[in-house]
C-alpha cells in the first residue's frame, strides 16, 4: 500500500476513489492494535462539504468491500466511511486472533476515533449515522445506548439481537460459555458455518461478489469462548431494552433457511440468523423503530440479488428522508 499522506488517508485495496486511514489504538495482550477508517471520495469540489455522512460497521469474519453501498450514499449527498474494526480486515495483524475481543465495550475506541476522524474532515456539525450489520449491528446498538446524542439515526442490517434459536438458550447455554471463557477465553468452539453463506454471495459459486478471502474466509474464523460470550453479554442487554435515542431502521429478509444440507433456496433467504427473532428483538433497542423485511433478501441485504438490494435501497432512502436526516 503507498504511504499515507500528512492527513494520514491512502490509497484503498478498492481502487479509485476509496481511502484508507489507520487508526492507532491502546494495546492489548497481544501487542498493537489498530483499527483502518476507509473513505469514499470521488473526485468533487472540496470547497462542498458533505453535512451528512454515513459510518458502515461490518459483521462477524467480514471487512468492507460493498462498494455499491458507498456509492449509493455518495449519489445522495451523504458522505460514507466504513470501519474494519481491530482485528478484521485490514486492520489484522499476524499476531493477532483475528476478531478476538472479550467485551463489546472495547469498540468504543475505534468508534470514537472513527468518528472524531470524520468530524475533522466534514466539520463538528456534521450529521452522521452508523450503519450496523450483524454482529456490527449489534456493537452499534449498544454503544448507541451508552453514548446518547452523539448521532442522527442507526440503520441495521440483519443485526445479530439474539442467540440463534431464542433467548431461553442463551440463558441455559450462557453460564457454560461463561466458565469456558473464565478458563481459557480463546479456545476454539466447534466450527458450525457450512459454507452455505459464502456459496450464495461468492462470484465464484454462483453470487456476483469477489472478496479478499484472507479477510472473509470460508469457513469463518474460530468462534472463540472469550467473545462468545461477550456477544451473549450483549444479547441479554437487549432482552433487557435498550434506550437508543434516535430512530432506527432494522432491516432483515423474510425468511431463514438454516440447515446441514445445501438448497438453491438459500440464494435468497438468511443462512446465517433467524429473521424473526430479530423483528422481535428489534423493537427493544429504542422507542422510534422502524422494521423492513426485504423479501429475498439474503443475510447482508447489500449482498442480494440486483432487484433485492433496489428494493432495500428504496426502502433506505425512504426511511433515511423521512427519519434520520430531518
Amino acid at each position: 500500500m503507498p504511504p499515507a499522506a500528512e492527513d494520514g488517508w491512502a490509497p484503498d485495496v478498492l481502487g479509485p476513489g476509496y481511502e484508507v486511514r489507520t487508526l492507532p489504538l491502546a494495546d492489548d495482550d497481544e501487542g498493537e492494535v489498530v483499527a483502518s477508517l476507509v473513505r469514499y471520495r470521488p473526485p468533487r469540489d472540496e470547497a462542498l462539504r458533505p453535512a451528512r455522512a454515513l459510518l458502515y460497521v461490518h459483521g462477524w469474519s467480514d471487512y468492507f468491500f460493498q462498494t455499491e453501498l458507498a456509492e449509493h450514499w455518495d449519489a445522495r449527498g451523504v458522505a460514507f466511511y466504513a470501519l474494519d474494526l481491530r482485528k478484521y480486515g485490514r486492520s489484522l495483524r499476524d499476531h493477532q486472533t483475528p476478531g478476538y475481543v472479550d467485551d463489546l465495550v472495547v469498540y468504543d475506541e475505534e468508534l470514537a476515533a472513527a468518528l472524531d476522524a470524520i468530524r475533522a474532515d466534514l466539520g463538528a456539525h456534521v450529521r452522521i449515522m452508523p450503519m450496523g450489520h450483524s454482529t456490527g449491528g449489534l456493537v452499534v446498538s449498544l454503544w448507541a445506548d451508552r453514548h446518547p446524542g452523539q448521532i442522527s439515526g442507526i440503520v441495521l442490517t440483519s443485526p445479530w439481537l439474539e442467540l440463534q434459536g431464542s433467548g431461553l438458550l442463551r440463558h441455559v447455554s450462557s453460564p457454560a460459555i461463561a466458565q469456558i471463557a473464565r478458563f481459557q477465553p480463546k479456545v476454539a468452539l466447534p466450527n458450525v458455518d457450512p459454507g452455505f453463506y459464502s456459496r450464495t454471495v461468492s462470484a465464484a459459486s454462483g453470487g456476483e461478489w469477489t472478496f479478499d478471502e484472507r479477510w472473509r474466509p470460508t469457513p469463518s474464523f474460530p468462534v472463540r469462548a472469550g467473545w462468545l460470550a461477550a456477544v451473549m453479554t450483549g444479547h441479554a442487554l437487549v432482552a433487557r431494552g435498550l434506550h437508543v435515542d434516535v430512530p432506527i431502521l432494522m432491516a432483515a429478509s423474510t425468511h431463514s433457511l438454516i440447515s446441514p444440507r445445501w438448497s438453491e433456496a438459500m440464494r435468497t433467504s438468511d443462512v446465517v440468523l433467524d429473521v424473526e427473532l430479530l423483528a422481535r428483538r428489534a423493537v427493544q433497542l429504542g422507542p422510534t423503530v422502524t422494521v423492513v423485511r426485504v423479501r429475498g433478501g439474503v443475510h447482508d441485504l447489500t449482498l442480494s440479488a440486483p432487484d433485492v438490494r433496489a428494493r432495500f435501497y428504496a426502502e433506505l432512502d425512504r426511511w433515511s428522508t423521512a427519519y434520520a436526516w430531518t
